[in-house]
């Protein structure tokens, strides 16, 4: 029988004393498959994979590597069992190339010498299918690039078993088949690949096997091609869920906001938005899809108000009177005194939405705080919403008097989405407004953005996860570094065609 390439027995890790991250978590990995980490947010996924990846260390229990137990303290201990992990986040250097980061912190006795390195990393990139220019610089790549450096710097130093968290959650339909083709290749080499993920569809057609966690738990373990989308959901949750997104047809559609020619540039001169025009409609929900840091978040600074505009215009179509206000050059309190109601769901949640150390009623006033009025006298409204936040949108805690730096990533964006769209607004613009939550939270929220566009609302959605979009949207508007690419019907096309659309776009300067 096979010994397995990892084997977990009862790793419990605890942090600050209380917060029980995983408890009694029993895992194996073998060599030859793909295994999938699944779980709700704050379910334990990445923190397990941080000890085996030797980050944190675990509090109680035992990891075995072939067969014999390791003591992985650090990072250092987990490449000496040719264990590498790839993080969401990149840890590159951008003004250095592909090979020179590869190398970076290898200790040899001679001094570097790039050029042998560099077809060591040519012939990595050849025998696994992948795509890479060893000499490029860094600041030249695609998401998609860097990411390739990331695996062959692991697979440089010599790594048989390798972990990826969230690989495809900035990809392309496109990029994901690549990577997805060359971890099969891997796996046929012989490798152990763990992947964390979210999106059930990819868990599915990739992996062999399904491991689940809940609430920091190891629920079990399940032969992928036994597996469906409602029943690993299930496990997920701890009861069924039902997985359908509602779209209705939008009702009495008319312009609410007109984006026309809009350039916008970034504090370093360089142009992040060009020729920017379209069109958002009452009661309808219009999706922006794009790779990551192709203009989205700009785009909706730009109409809220938060950056300047180079050229062109945002025009706001009053809702009954018809009248057309401008909002190029005013501030966010300026349009807001128009009348125009724009709820603005930033991307940096704790940076842009909300103060880290207040508690959540008193985020609550910062939306409805006025000046003029004071704001320590109105404190009845805001506790109620707060109070009507937690419960429907189920806050964890759920005391309003909890400050908003101890709820998880996933509490906060709950807060900041039930936060903005009690304003009642009647543009709504929500960037990845279901970042970090689970399945769960997500449907509620799609379910919110529905009740807004029922409404009359004119909701615009800055999502990643192209089912969404392809399911939830009326009409899908694609940026490719900066510019309009495309707009699409939303019920007709396809992820495809959108991930084409993604990878166009002229060069900006």
């Amino acid at each position: 029988m096979a010994v397995p390439a990892i084997e977990l027995r009862n790793i419990t890790k605890v942090f600050l004393g209380k917060v029980v991250a995983n408890k009694n978590v029993n895992l194996t990995v073998n060599y030859g498959e793909i295994l999938s980490i699944l779980g709700e947010n704050g379910s334990g996924k990445t923190t397990l994979m941080n000890m085996i990846a030797g980050i944190y260390y675990p509090d109680e229990g035992q990891i075995f590597i072939n067969g014999e137990e390791a003591l992985i303290v650090s990072p250092k201990d987990a490449f000496k069992y040719r264990i590498g992990m790839i993080h969401q986040h990149f840890k590159l250097v951008d003004v250095f190339t592909a090979t020179e980061n590869i190398i970076l912190g290898l200790k040899d006795e001679e001094r570097y010498d790039t050029k042998k390195a560099a077809v060591q990393v040519k012939a990595i990139a050849d025998q696994y299918g992948f795509e890479l220019d060893p000499d490029k610089k860094i600041y030249e790549m695609s998401v998609s690039e860097k990411q390739t450096v990331e695996i062959i710097k692991v697979l440089y130093r010599g790594a048989d078993i390798l972990i990826l968290d969230e690989p495809t959650a900035v990809l392309t339909p496109q990029e994901t088949e690549k990577l997805f083709a060359v971890l099969r290749r891997m796996r046929e080499d012989g490798k152990a690949i763990i992947i964390i993920t979210h999106k059930l569809h990819e868990v599915l057609e990739l992996s062999d096997r399904v491991s689940v966690l809940r609430k920091g738990e190891y629920i079990g373990t399940v032969e992928t091609k036994d597996a469906t989308e409602a029943s690993l959901t299930e496990m997920m949750v701890g009861k069924k869920v039902e997985l359908n997104i509602e779209r209705p047809d939008p009702k009495d559609p008319e312009e609410r906001l007109i984006v026309a020619h809009l350039s916008v540039k970034n504090r370093e001169g360089l142009t992040v938005l060009k020729d920017v025009s379209f069109t958002a409609m009452s009661g309808e929900i219009l999706g922006i899809a794009g790779i990551a840091g192709s203009g989205q978040r700009e785009l909706l600074e730009t109409i809220a108000g938060l950056q300047p505009i180079e050229y062109g215009g945002v025009q706001y179509i009053t809702p009954e009177s018809g009248k057309i206000e401008y909002l190029r050059d005013k501030t966010p309190m300026e349009i807001r005194e128009l009348g125009v109601r724009l709820s603005f769901v930033p991307e940096d949640r704790l940076g842009m939405g909300l103060v880290g150390n207040m508690d959540i009623t008193d985020n609550m006033m910062l939306r409805s705080y006025r000046r003029g009025r004071t704001m320590f006298l109105e404190r009845k409204a805001p506790q109620s919403l707060a109070e009507r936040i937690i419960e429907q949108l189920q806050v964890t805690p759920s005391g309003t008097s909890t400050p908003v730096r101890r709820l998880s990533g996933g509490n906060v964006q709950k807060v900041l989405v039930g936060r903005e769209i009690a304003a009642a607004p009647t543009v709504l613009m929500a960037a990845y407004p279901v970042r970090g939550l689970d399945i769960n939270s997500s449907y509620m929220i799609y379910d919110l953005l529905n009740a807004q566009k029922k409404n009359g609302v004119a909701v615009i959605f800055v999502g990643e996860d192209l089912d969404v979009l392809t399911a939830l949207c009326d009409r899908i508007m694609v940026i490719g570094q900066g510019s309009i690419t495309g707009i699409v019907d939303g019920r007709t096309a396809s992820k495809e065609e959108i991930g084409l659309l993604m990878t166009k776009g002229g060069h900006v300067s």
